[in-house]
């Protein structure tokens, strides 16, 4: 394992969470706040980098870290094009696409920008990882009933993959000798069928695919939505807030905090209970799915995401998933840990990085 400094970046709309890492052992951590009157300065998303990269490098004096000791700076991957998984490093193509949102505005796309300008002025390499984007599906899963619609690949690549490679390690294998299926479990959940290294199916829990959420819809009837659209005669923003933010547990609770309906079970509310495993039962369903996918040589099934701490939940998804394949458990997403390690393998010539063209 090749001992060196690594910042990983990750910016949120609200805040940047930083670690320094040596090599993939933790330094020091810290979460950045943003407040609503700080950000409401910028005109824009891109317009913030400067700032918040001032705010970074003072965290970093602030903890008396060596900025010399630094062999890399690896960001949280933004919108860009469809990209194969692994770790990109950020070159002049990647910054005007993200810079000028050409494929969406969004937090994230600051994660590559301040990777260079940190690691330019430091004179060492700047990477992204597995950002949302990444899209290795098979052309058979991209067809719909429908010419005009394509199916879209958007999960949460940088968690998937990142559990996936260490139950690979535990394994004692490689990622890409291995079936797995991994569902990540949180605000969004997003399924994923990995052949051999590679997601060859996922739901894009984003657009209103798969099981439903603490705050997405997943996938509905679609004649009795296109009636209720109508009927209600929603705009499109509307549309896309009632599948991916005010759907699934919101939708019916008002709160997407699974503790609260843990809390409405124990109380006895049985509308809660039903609900909240029938998101497990969806869960488990799509898991079945991809177990087709991979025409049932499943090596493993892996369940991660902030969800995958509820004991209950997780024995609901198991009893109708562990006859496939055993079953891991690896709860929470440490995306700053897996962003290191995306930079670590590249530092130690595990892989070589991947170019954006």
């Amino acid at each position: 394992m090749v001992a060196s400094g690594i910042l990983a970046i990750n910016p949120g709309s609200t805040s940047t969470k930083i670690a320094v890492f040596e090599g993939e052992d933790l330094v020091f951590e810290e979460k950045i706040a943003h407040s609503t009157e700080e950000l409401s300065k910028f005109d824009s998303i891109v317009a913030q980098y400067p700032f918040r990269k001032k705010l970074i490098l003072d965290v970093i004096k602030s903890r008396s870290y060596n900025l010399s000791n630094l062999k890399a700076v690896v960001g949280r991957g933004g919108l860009l094009k469809p990209l194969e998984g692994g770790t990109y490093a950020v070159n002049q193509r990647m910054l005007e696409d993200l810079k000028n949102c050409v494929y969406g505005e969004h937090a994230s796309n600051l994660g590559g920008i301040l990777a260079h300008e940190i690691g330019r002025e430091l004179g060492i390499p700047a990477f992204i990882v597995d950002p949302v984007v990444v899209d290795e599906l098979e052309p058979v899963a991209k067809i719909t009933g429908i010419p005009e619609i394509r199916r879209r690949s958007v999960f949460h690549a940088l968690n998937q993959k990142a559990v996936a490679r260490r139950v690979a390690r535990n394994m004692g294998k490689r990622y890409d000798e291995l079936n797995l299926i991994v569902a990540h479990l949180g605000g969004g959940i997003t399924v994923g069928a990995h052949k051999r290294g590679r997601v060859v199916e996922v739901n894009n829990g984003l657009d209103g695919e798969g099981p439903f959420s603490p705050e997405r819809s997943g996938r509905l009837p679609l004649m009795d939505f296109a009636k209720l659209v109508l009927t209600k005669n929603l705009t499109i923003n509307e549309i896309k807030k009632m599948l991916a933010g005010k759907g699934g547990l919101v939708a019916y609770f008002g709160t997407n905090d699974a503790r609260e309906i843990k809390k409405m079970i124990q109380e006895g509310i049985e509308e809660a209970k039903l609900v909240y495993e029938a998101m497990a039962y969806q869960v488990a369903r799509e898991i079945g799915a991809c177990a087709a996918v991979l025409c049932g040589k499943v090596d493993a099934v892996i369940l991660t995401g902030g969800l995958a701490h509820d004991e209950m939940l997780v024995e609901w998804i198991k009893e109708r998933v562990s006859f496939i394949a055993p079953v891991y458990v690896f709860p929470g997403e440490d995306e700053l840990k897996a962003l290191a390690e995306g930079a670590v393998r590249v530092l130690s010539g595990e892989e070589r990085p991947k170019e954006y063209v």
